[in-house]
């Protein structure tokens, strides 16, 4: 809604634009009318659409204002109307809103004018109504078109009663009675054969009652519904409906929040038609059907979990969105705004749905977190197996399309939480600090390539070794015969003295889907950076077994 309204009166001197203004003012005719009125503003709360209105005495040339409004005034003068005409000449000029006749002397039809006027800027047809095809525009049947979907709870393509009280609540801030909501339902009956079917409103009905508003002059029905759900006087949808403020401080995180999910998943029982825990591409279409153009794209299917026929499953829906809040939280905004979430949810925004995590050096210095998202960086070199390693977490092998990001959740101590893997670019003389920055750091070599662990021990030694950030070593290829490192220190040796696990041997040449383990270890180091401690026992206890199997072997080897 407009934070106010300017009127100016335009006309040829002598028409009484002055006495219009003084005679709404003072409420009596003016026996004393000066040459031009001052601008006057009319207070918000005595206006009936509180909005506080500027009336201006324009006694320039003539201007072209859209929207206009065509007055007779001086009406006392005259024993007949002159609306017969007045009319062709509206229906000749579209941007002309609505005609009225008045008298300044009489008072009539003074408060009636200004109110017109309003309305005509809060409430304009222009947007709306083609008044020669006497239809909608295509950008008001587009914008309706939406609000029915999103309306549609259910998505069986009819508004039912709950659907259409909800409907009246939230735009209307008031339920239809049970007589009103069936004179309704006769009204759209009576003129389209299928407007209603199984006693709820079909998309057309709905189109059809908005037209029927419009052409009978109640503009202010529609224009409340559509910004009700966040349109502007273009008919876009507002940015400050899809970009609420959302303040972020540094070295925090964002995640959704638990009715954030809670709306997820029902948008996608909702489009989950066939009741198979997966959204095929048309079941995914009709879900962003709402938008302005498709969100994801096909690195979608290997960045979250899918199922055999490629299709994201209910998990991979909700790890695409967590992983978008995450990377890129003012896009999570605009996606929840198409979705109506804070119209469906009843919360005042889609920022409410967002949780703001509080900086990382006071979970170290607390010694706990309350974050559910873990980000883990992928460092190797190229040819080291980190693609491979993604994939794996998503429960399949090195597919042929790649994903720098994989998202699935892992359980650590009975809580879910969510394992977001970064694949780095390996240029090593290029990492930023994005690079950098996250909650676990993966370095991963192939045993099978001698020079593949130097990488590594590179990245580590210059961005990690002084920082407080955990970090594991993945000997990646571990189905392949393991081949000396040409590097000072063994892979082991190099973790014991860096206090580091030791590396962790991981395939995904496997028949069946790839073991787990290795990534719930990411996420457990993820969630307790401060335990040093129990990091190097584990390391020395890795090592001192690894040293001891080494000798048995070569006891049981001479046997």
């Amino acid at each position: 809604m407009r934070k106010d309204v300017r009127i100016l009166l335009v006309g040829e001197p002598n028409v009484g634009k002055t006495s219009l203004i003084m005679s709404l003012v003072s409420e009596e005719f003016p026996e004393v009318v000066p040459y031009r009125a001052e601008e006057i503003t009319i207070p918000a709360d005595v206006t009936p659409e509180r909005v506080p209105t500027h009336i201006v005495d324009y006694s320039g040339t003539l201007i072209m204002l859209v929207p206009l409004i065509l007055v007779g005034n001086k009406s006392d003068l005259v024993e007949h109307s002159s609306m017969e005409t007045i009319l062709p000449i509206m229906n000749q000029n579209s941007e002309i809103e609505t005609c009225v006749e008045c008298s300044a002397k009489n008072l009539k039809n003074i408060s009636e004018l200004f109110y017109y006027a309003q309305k005509a800027v809060l409430h304009p047809t222009g947007p709306l109504y083609c008044p020669e095809k006497k239809d909608m525009k295509p950008l008001c049947v587009k914008a309706l078109t939406r609000i029915f979907k999103v309306s549609d709870l259910n998505n069986d393509g009819i508004l039912n009663d709950n659907e259409l009280n909800f409907f009246q609540r939230t735009c209307f801030n008031t339920p239809l009675e049970p007589q009103a909501l069936e004179d309704v339902k006769n009204v759209v009956r009576k003129n389209l054969n299928d407007g209603v079917c199984d006693n709820g409103l079909t998309l057309k009905g709905f189109l059809f009652l908005h037209t029927l508003f419009i052409q009978r002059g109640r503009h202010e029905t529609t224009w409340t519904v559509l910004r009700r759900f966040g349109y502007d006087d273009d008919l876009e949808l507002n940015q400050d409906y899809l970009f609420p403020p959302l303040k972020i401080p540094p070295d925090c995180t964002t995640e959704l929040n638990h009715n954030a999910y809670l709306f997820l998943q029902s948008v996608f029982d909702k489009h989950d038609k066939d009741r198979d825990c997966a959204l095929s591409p048309d079941e995914l279409k009709d879900l962003f059907d709402v938008f302005p153009y498709m969100p994801w794209g096909p690195d979608v299917n290997n960045t979250v979990c899918t199922n055999d026929q490629g299709w994201i499953t209910y998990q991979g829906y909700l790890s695409q969105w967590t992983l978008t809040t995450y990377l890129d939280v003012q896009r999570c905004l605009e996606y929840l705004g198409y979705l109506g979430y804070s119209i469906i949810a009843e919360q005042e925004s889609q920022a409410s749905g967002i949780t703001v995590t509080r900086d990382k050096r006071i979970d170290l210095q607390k010694k706990q977190t309350q974050r559910n998202v873990f980000r883990c960086n992928v460092f190797g070199d190229t040819g080291s197996g980190k693609s491979g390693f993604l994939q794996a977490f998503l429960g399949r092998n090195l597919m042929e399309h790649r994903s720098y990001y994989a998202i699935s959740t892992t359980y650590v101590y009975g809580q879910e939480k969510y394992l977001l893997l970064h694949e780095v670019f390996p240029d090593f003389d290029y990492l930023s600090d994005a690079d950098v920055a996250c909650d676990i750091v993966c370095l991963v070599y192939d045993i099978s390539n001698p020079y593949s662990f130097e990488y590594c021990a590179k990245v580590f030694k210059q961005y990690f070794m002084d920082s407080k950030t955990p970090c594991m070593m993945i000997a990646a290829k571990s189905d392949l015969p393991e081949i000396k490192q040409m590097y000072g220190f063994s892979p082991l040796e190099f973790c014991r003295r860096h206090k580091m696990p030791p590396p962790q041997s991981f395939t995904c040449n496997t028949a069946a889907a790839p073991s787990r383990d290795i990534y719930t270890k990411l996420t457990t180091m993820a969630m307790y950076p401060y335990n040093s401690t129990f990091w190097l026992r584990m390391s020395v206890g890795a090592t001192v077994f690894a040293v001891l199997g080494f000798a048995m072997y070569r006891v049981l080897k001479h046997v």
